[in-house]
């Protein structure tokens, strides 16, 4: 597959479908409200974690992005 070719090409089976996802929803942001954060989460059977952020939680909440990331690297409480 080319670089070029990775852009058209089509989609069978998006990977938030058939793969583990995990989401953190961030309970005060305010570009993306906290209840369609997880209806999102909920769409994708992802694990979710909340905490009280901004939508830049990586930068207000580093500690708890990190935890995050670190449960998905090792696959703890992934769902399908």
């Amino acid at each position: 597959m080319t670089a070029s070719s990775a852009c058209i090409g089509a989609v069978s089976e998006p990977a938030w479908q058939a793969k583990p996802s995990w989401y953190l929803v961030a309970t005060d942001d305010r570009m993306i409200p906290p209840p369609a954060q997880r209806a999102m989460s909920e769409r994708a059977k992802a694990t979710v974690s909340e905490t009280p952020g901004s939508h830049a939680v990586y930068i207000s909440r580093p500690a708890v992005v990190a935890a995050v990331i670190a449960q998905a690297a090792q696959g703890v409480g992934g769902q399908a």
